[in-house]
């Protein structure tokens, strides 16, 4: 793998030959936890040329200095991106309330529990997963 985020790549060649084609890379998120969306192209073995642009969404773990991929999902086909495209714009509409500024709350240490969780909340099953941000966390993806 990579000791940067800038340096991970889903380009594969196999005997001098790019078999697997990096068109476009977005760093979705940075930090320890790294997401990364490629577009790309695999090559066709038989015909000798490029099929339809496809998208893989990668989720990498920085360890020991290393980014290791951790989990990946395909799209594979520009139907099943516009799907999840649309989809996500009906669940996330413009102007939805996370896109709104919140007010900040006030801080209490009143009823906290020892590492700093509020009384009434459930213990987190992980450790802080957030990149430099202090906003990302682990996800499914």
């Amino acid at each position: 793998m990579a000791e940067n985020i800038d340096d991970l790549t889903i380009a594969f060649y196999q005997d001098d030959r790019n078999v697997l084609k990096e068109i476009k890379k977005i760093v979705l998120t940075r930090g320890n936890w790294t997401t990364i969306m490629y577009l790309f192209q695999d090559l066709n073995k038989k015909t000798n040329e490029y099929e339809a642009p496809k998208v893989s969404i990668r989720r990498y773990q920085k360890r020991g200095g290393i980014y290791k991929q951790q989990s990946k999902f395909n799209i594979s086909s520009a139907k099943q991106g516009r799907e999840i495209a649309a989809i996500l714009v009906d669940w996330f509409p413009e102007g939805a309330e996370e896109d709104r500024p919140k007010k900040p709350r006030a801080k209490s240490t009143a009823g906290n529990r020892p590492g700093g969780q509020p009384a009434g909340e459930p213990p987190s099953d992980h450790e802080d997963e957030s990149g430099d941000d202090g906003n990302t966390m682990q996800s499914d993806i």
